[in-house]
């Protein structure tokens, strides 16, 4: 049981080199819906993971022992191995949600903030102009979804490069990118090594919506060059919007500008195969182990409370 369920705790280390692989071979909407899966599944094996061992180690106490009414002992490996594990088990879940709820806490803050902030200014349609010396633009979800530029980034773009920037933010809104930011904002929270991939996953959702984007006015050099300027404009200015709201300004700039001036050309198959194949074994043996892991333990309970032969 104990080597099972360590699996679903090192296998999230193994994540973050696939992530930047996956979304170098598969489109970008494509890996952003698979690594924001995977993210969240690898998040919520680790966690049953370290509640088995949770409870593995308070079932070995004798008041939790009566409580769980086991009248066998529970059979298990060495208590030098099952109590340090519980421990390390309880505080690892104790910073998880600890920062969990400072996260969900500050993000609620930060989105109420944007909400009201939007609500002052001129709105024109889904378009809402904030008056701020802060080169700013997002996509801001909610009821209805809303597009937040301030004055300071409507005068650092002409034209065409403001229509750019307004298809680009609308096609994070379009694509209900908010949910994969906050799934992976979730999974982050869950297991150390997953907070890279909330980055790679940050930069899938930008990728989808300069694409989208490129494909809906049919000039990829215009959102290249409109990205770039915004980025250029905001770089100094720290924005206080929440984190689930996507922005064209967000992630490595330069490599997003890179990608949209090279020419398209579709991966190799081969190479998506094996990017998606990864993956999902990756997922699919973090899944088998949390299972097996969690029914052996099941059925150990079960053996010391006398319900079944060992």
């Amino acid at each position: 049981m104990t080597a099972l369920l360590l699996l679903p705790l090192l296998l999230p280390f193994a994540l973050p080199p696939l992530a930047r692989r996956v979304l170098d071979r598969l489109a970008p909407v494509a890996a952003l819906r698979a690594l924001t899966a995977c993210a969240v599944i690898l998040a919520g094996c680790s966690l049953a993971a370290l509640g088995a061992f949770v409870l593995t180690g308070l079932l070995k106490l004798p008041p939790f022992a009566a409580l769980g009414e086991l009248v066998h002992p529970l059979r298990t490996a060495s208590d030098l191995v099952v109590a340090p594990a519980a421990a390390v088990s309880v505080g690892a879940l104790a910073v998880c949600a600890w920062t969990l709820v400072r996260s969900v806490l500050h993000q609620t803050r930060a989105f109420r903030a944007a909400r009201t902030e939007a609500g002052r200014g001129p709105a024109a349609g889904d378009l809402c102009v904030v008056d701020s010396p802060r080169p700013d633009a997002y996509a801001l979800p909610g009821r209805p979804h809303r597009i937040v530029v301030t004055t300071a980034m409507l005068r650092s773009l002409d034209g065409p490069e403001r229509e750019a920037l307004f298809a680009h933010e609308r096609a994070h809104n379009a694509g209900g990118h908010h949910y994969y930011l906050a799934a992976a904002e979730l999974a982050a929270h869950c297991h150390p090594a997953l907070r890279p991939v909330r980055e790679t996953i940050r930069l899938a959702a930008e990728r989808a919506a300069d694409e989208a984007a490129a494909a809906l006015t049919g000039d990829r050099r215009l959102i290249a060059r409109a990205i770039a300027r915004a980025a250029l404009a905001g770089q100094a200015v720290r924005s206080a919007r929440p984190g689930f709201a996507a922005a064209a300004t967000t992630g490595p700039v330069p490599h997003r500008v890179q990608a949209l001036l090279a020419a398209p050309r579709p991966a190799h198959r081969a190479r998506r195969r094996v990017a998606a194949a990864l993956l999902a074994g990756c997922t699919a043996v973090s899944c088998l182990s949390a299972v097996t892991g969690m029914a052996d333990f099941h059925h150990r309970v079960e053996v010391a409370q006398g319900d079944e032969r060992p």
